[in-house]
C-alpha cells in the first residue's frame, strides 16, 4: 500500500545569524563573475551546487540544517565569507567610472528594454545571444556604475529545453520554472504588498505584477502576467519566451512596452532615457507619448519629441524577416481604443510603422516604429551598420545609403563572466588588478608576453581536460536515457582526447550558421577525425526553433554522420545548449568555429568568450569577425566576398574552411619545441589576448553607449523639458515650421574656382546661391559635399565643409583634398538647430542639381 498526503510543504533551513549575509550574495548575480563567491556555495556542499544547477537561492532552500551549523562553525568558511563579504560591500559603494565622467547623472533614469536576459543558466529567461548581451549589458554597466535599470518579462517555462531521441531528433520540454526557488524576489512596496500594474486589453484588463533581480548594483525588474485576477489566456501570455502566434507576440510586446513603462513609473523611476535592445519593445514609445501628454499636458508632436530625444534603438537583425511585424487587424484591435490618448489618428499610428507611409495594407513593423521614435540609431558591429543602412534606405530617400543615420556599436562580452578561473588566477599573478578593473585599456593587458609559455598552456590543458571530463558525463547521460544497453567505462574514456586539438561550434541552429558545412567534403573530415598522430575533435551544440524542422535536420546528419562513419568518439553533440554548457565550451576548446553565410551575422559573441580563455577563432569574416580578423590572431574563412549562388558560396567556404585546417591550424598546434610546447601557436594565443580582449568587451561597449547616446540623451531630454517646457515647445514649433517652408527651399546656383585639376593638398572654394523660402540662415546649414568617384559615376563621401553665409542667400567656403585621385564636388541644404541630434535623421536634404547622391 503506497499512502498518499493531503497536503505537501517545504521545510527551508534557517541561516545561523554568523553566515546570515549568505542571502544577499546568493540575490546578487555579482557571484556569476566573481568565482570566490561560486566557490563559497559550492564549499557548503559541492554535490547539491551542480544538483541544483548553480542556483544558490535554491540551494539555500535545500541543504541541511547540520551543513550550515558547521559552516557557521568552521573558521576557514567564516574566513573565506567575512572576505566575499567586504569585497561586495566595496563594490557596491565604491565610486564608478560613470559618477566621475557625469556626476550629475545619478538618478535612475536610464532604462533598459529586452525580450531576454541571460544573466546565468539558474535564470532561464533567455534563448540565445541577444539575451546573453542584455545581461552582459547589465554587468557592465553595474561595473561602471551606470544609473541603469532593466525592464523584462518572468517567463514561467521560458525558452525550451532540448532533449535528444536516440536517432538524433531534437524534441523540446518545457518545464515550469519556479520563482521561489530562483534568485529573485517578488517586487514589494514599503508596506509589502505586491507591485502591479495593468495595461488595457480589448474588453478587459490585464494585471501585471514584478519580480526584482540584483545584477550588481542594476536591478532588473521582470514583468509576469501569471496572476489570479487575469483569465487563464491572460495568465499565459508571459508563460513562453517567443512562443505561440502573432497575437501572442504583440500580447507580450504590450505587457513588456506599456507594462514596463507603467512599473518603472509606479516605482518613481523616470524614463529620460530608454534603450530599446531590438524592436520588440517598441511599444515603449506609445506608453511614453500617452504618459507625457497625461501627466505634462503636452501636444502629441511635443511628447513624441521629447521622448524621441531620450531614446537609444539597438537593431540586431540583418533581414527583415528577422523583425515582427503586425497586420492592421490586430493593430486595431488592440489600439483602436488608445488613439485618443495618443492624440492620433488610426492612418497617423499606422503611418509610425509603415515603410511606406501612406500606402493602405503595409504590416506594422516594430523596427520601424523604433527607427521613427528614435533619436539615436545603432547596429551591432561595423559590417551590421553597413547593412542596416541598405535594408532601411528607402526610409531616407534623400540620403546616400552610407550616410543614412544608423550609427555602430560592436558588441562585447562581459570578460569575468566567461574567463575561466585557471586562467583569471593566471592573469592577477602576471597582469595585477587592472584586467578586472578595465578590461578594455590596453596597457592591461600589455604584460600578456610575460606570462611564461608554461604557465598559460598548463592552463590551456586543464581547460581543455575539464571540457572533455564534461562532455564524457553528458554523453553518458544521454546514452543512459536513450539507448537500453549501458555505456562501457572504456568507451566513454574513448569519448574525446585531453590533448588532441579541440574545435567548438556553438549556437542557434538556424541553416544560414551552416552548422554543416564541413559534411560537404566528408572525406577529408574523416581524414582530420581519424589521424592517429594529430587528431582534431568537434564538439557541437545548439538548439533549432521548435518550427525549424530544417534546423533540426542539421542536427540529426552531425549525429547521423558520426553514427554511420563511427567517429563518434572524435564529433560529438551536447544536447540542451545554455549558458553552463557554453561555459564549458568557450573555456575548453582550442578553437571556434563560426560559418554564417555573409553577412547574415550581425555581430556574433560567442567567439569573443574563447578570446580571455587562450581559444583563437577560425571565422567568416562577418559580424565582429570583420573587424576582429588579423592573420596574427586567427584565421578567417574565404576574403570577405560572397556571390550569390548558394551552392557555389558553401563549396569554396568549405573548401576554404578545410585547407585552412589542413595547412594552417593543425601544424601550428602540434608542432612542438624543445620543451614540448607549441610555441608558435601560445604566440598567436598571446597575440589574439593582446589585440581582440580589450576591443571586444562590454566594458568598452558600455562607454561607448553611454559617451555617444546615453549622455548626450539625457542632455537633451533635460533641456528640452526645463524652463517649463518653453525649449520643447519651441522646438517643436521650429519642426513644424521647417515641414512647412523646406519644399521651398532649393539650391540655386553653385560654382567651384578653380576648376582645372589640381595637385594633392589644392584647395577650391565654393560658393552656392541658396532659396531658402520663408526659412532664416540659421534653421539652415549648408555644406559642401566631397569625396571619390565611384565607379558607377556617384560620390563616395570624404568630407562635408560648412559654408559660411553671407548676404543675399549666398554661401562660401574652401575645400581641401590631401588626396590623389579624382574626385567631385556638390552643395547641399539640411536643417539646423541646437537641439537637433542628427540633422541627418529627419531625412530633410535638397541637393544641387543635379542629385547624385
Amino acid at each position: 500500500m503506497k499512502v498518499k498526503p493531503l497536503a505537501t510543504f517545504d521545510v527551508i533551513p534557517t541561516l545561523p545569524d554568523a553566515i546570515s549575509g549568505l542571502r544577499t550574495l546568493a540575490y546578487n548575480f555579482v557571484w556569476t563573475w566573481n568565482p570566490e563567491y561560486g566557490a563559497l556555495f559550492r564549499a557548503l556542499d559541492s554535490g547539491l551546487w551542480e544538483h541544483v544547477g548553480h542556483n544558490p537561492a535554491r540551494m539555500l532552500q535545500e541543504i541541511s540544517q547540520v551543513g550550515l551549523n558547521e559552516a557557521a562553525r568552521d573558521p576557514g568558511f567564516l574566513g573565506e565569507y567575512h572576505r566575499c563579504l567586504g569585497t561586495l560591500e566595496r563594490y557596491m559603494n565604491d565610486p564608478t567610472w560613470f559618477e566621475k565622467i557625469c556626476p550629475i547623472c545619478r538618478q535612475r533614469e536610464i532604462v533598459y528594454f529586452s525580450m531576454e536576459y541571460g544573466i546565468s543558466e539558474c535564470l532561464p529567461v533567455y534563448s540565445g545571444g541577444l539575451g546573453v548581451l542584455s545581461g552582459d549589458h547589465l554587468k557592465s554597466s553595474s561595473d561602471l556604475g551606470l544609473p541603469l535599470v532593466g525592464v523584462g518579462l518572468a517567463y514561467r517555462q521560458g525558452y525550451f529545453q532540448q532533449q535528444l531521441t536516440g536517432d538524433g531528433y531534437q524534441t523540446e520540454l518545457y518545464p515550469e520554472n519556479d520563482f521561489d526557488r530562483l534568485p529573485l524576489l517578488p517586487l514589494t512596496d514599503e508596506q509589502g504588498n505586491r507591485v502591479r500594474v495593468s495595461v488595457q486589453f480589448p474588453g478587459r484588463t490585464v494585471w501585471i505584477q514584478g519580480w526584482k533581480v540584483q545584477v550588481g548594483r542594476v536591478p532588473l525588474y521582470l514583468l509576469d502576467t501569471d496572476v489570479a485576477e487575469n483569465d487563464a489566456a491572460d495568465r499565459r501570455i508571459t508563460h513562453t519566451l517567443y512562443g505561440g502566434d502573432k497575437e501572442t507576440r504583440i500580447q507580450q510586446e504590450l505587457v513588456l512596452g506599456f507594462g514596463g513603462v507603467a512599473l518603472v513609473s509606479a516605482l518613481g523611476i523616470p524614463t529620460t532615457v530608454c534603450h530599446m535592445n531590438e524592436g520588440h519593445s517598441a511599444f515603449i514609445q506609445l506608453a511614453r507619448i500617452i504618459r507625457a501628454r497625461k501627466e505634462q499636458g503636452l501636444a502629441t508632436v511635443e511628447a513624441t519629441q521629447l521622448i524621441s530625444a531620450g531614446t537609444v534603438f539597438t537593431t540586431h537583425t540583418p533581414v527583415p524577416a528577422g523583425i515582427d511585424q503586425f497586420p492592421p487587424d490586430l493593430m486595431d484591435k488592440y489600439f483602436s481604443s488608445s488613439l485618443p490618448a495618443l492624440g492620433m489618428k488610426r492612418e497617423e499610428l499606422q503611418a509610425l510603422g509603415s515603410k511606406l507611409p501612406g500606402q493602405t495594407g503595409q504590416l506594422f513593423n516594430m523596427a520601424i516604429l523604433a527607427l521613427r521614435t528614435a533619436d539615436y540609431t545603432n547596429a551591432v558591429s561595423r559590417l551590421h551598420a553597413d547593412v542596416s543602412r541598405r535594408l532601411w534606405e528607402e526610409s531616407w530617400p534623400n540620403l546616400p545609403y552610407d550616410e543614412i543615420p544608423i550609427d555602430y556599436v560592436t558588441n562585447g562580452i562581459h570578460v569575468r563572466t566567461w574567463v575561466s578561473a585557471e586562467m583569471s588566477q593566471l592573469f592577477d599573478k602576471v597582469l595585477g588588478p587592472e584586467w578586472k578593473q578595465s578590461p578594455d585599456h590596453k596597457q592591461a593587458w600589455e604584460k600578456v608576453p610575460e606570462i611564461p609559455d608554461a604557465d598559460l598552456w598548463r592552463v590551456r590543458e586543464q581547460n581543455r581536460a575539464r571540457l572533455v571530463d564534461y562532455c564524457r558525463r553528458r554523453v553518458a547521460e544521454y546514452r543512459a536515457r536513450t539507448s537500453p544497453v549501458e555505456p562501457r567505462e572504456s568507451e566513454l574514456n574513448d569519448l574525446l582526447d585531453p590533448h588532441a586539438l579541440t574545435i567548438g561550434f556553438a549556437r542557434r541552429f538556424a541553416t544560414y550558421k551552416r552548422a554543416t558545412l564541413l559534411l560537404r567534403y566528408p572525406d577529408r573530415l574523416l581524414a582530420l577525425l581519424r589521424d592517429a598522430a594529430r587528431p582534431v575533435q568537434f564538439v557541437f551544440a545548439g538548439k533549432a526553433h521548435p518550427q525549424d524542422e530544417a534546423g533540426k535536420a542539421l542536427i540529426r546528419d552531425l549525429i547521423y554522420f558520426a553514427r554511420a562513419e563511427k567517429v563518434e568518439h572524435r564529433l560529438i553533440f551536447l544536447e540542451n545548449y545554455d549558458m553552463g554548457v557554453a561555459r564549458m565550451l568557450v573555456q575548453g576548446v582550442d578553437i571556434w568555429l563560426n560559418t554564417p553565410r555573409r553577412p547574415l551575422e550581425a555581430s556574433g559573441t560567442s567567439g569573443m568568450k574563447v578570446l580571455a580563455n587562450g581559444g583563437l577563432n577560425l571565422s567568416i569574416l562577418d559580424g565582429w569577425w570583420d573587424e576582429g580578423y588579423d592573420p596574427k590572431v586567427g584565421w578567417a574563412i574565404g576574403r570577405g566576398k560572397t556571390v550569390s549562388d548558394e551552392k557555389l558560396q558553401d563549396d569554396r567556404d568549405a573548401q576554404s574552411l578545410f585547407e585552412t585546417i589542413e595547412q594552417s591550424v593543425v601544424p601550428l598546434f602540434y608542432t612542438r619545441d624543445d620543451r614540448a610546447l607549441p610555441a608558435q601557436w601560445i604566440s598567436k594565443v598571446k597575440h589574439s589576448i593582446i589585440d581582440l580582449v580589450p576591443r571586444f568587451n562590454t566594458s568598452r561597449m558600455i562607454k561607448e553607449y553611454a559617451e555617444d547616446f546615453y549622455i548626450p540623451a539625457l542632455d537633451r531630454a533635460h533641456k528640452l523639458a526645463q524652463d517649463g517646457r518653453e525649449s520643447l515647445t519651441a522646438f517643436a514649433k521650429w519642426r513644424a515650421e521647417l515641414q512647412r517652408h523646406w519644399s521651398a527651399v532649393r539650391v540655386s546656383r553653385v560654382a567651384f574656382q578653380p576648376t582645372a585639376n589640381g595637385k594633392v593638398g589644392f584647395t577650391v572654394d565654393v560658393q552656392a546661391d541658396i532659396e531658402l523660402g520663408g526659412l532664416s540662415p540659421e534653421d539652415v546649414e549648408v555644406q559642401a559635399y566631397y569625396g571619390p568617384i565611384r565607379p558607377d559615376g556617384s560620390l563616395q563621401l570624404l568630407g562635408c565643409v560648412a559654408l559660411e553665409p553671407k548676404s543675399g542667400g549666398k554661401y562660401a567656403g574652401r575645400v581641401s583634398v590631401g588626396e590623389s585621385g579624382r574626385f567631385g564636388y556638390t552643395v547641399r541644404v539640411l536643417p539646423s538647430h541646437p537641439l537637433l541630434s542628427n540633422p541627418l535623421k529627419l531625412g530633410l536634404v535638397h541637393w544641387a542639381e543635379p542629385v547624385k547622391p
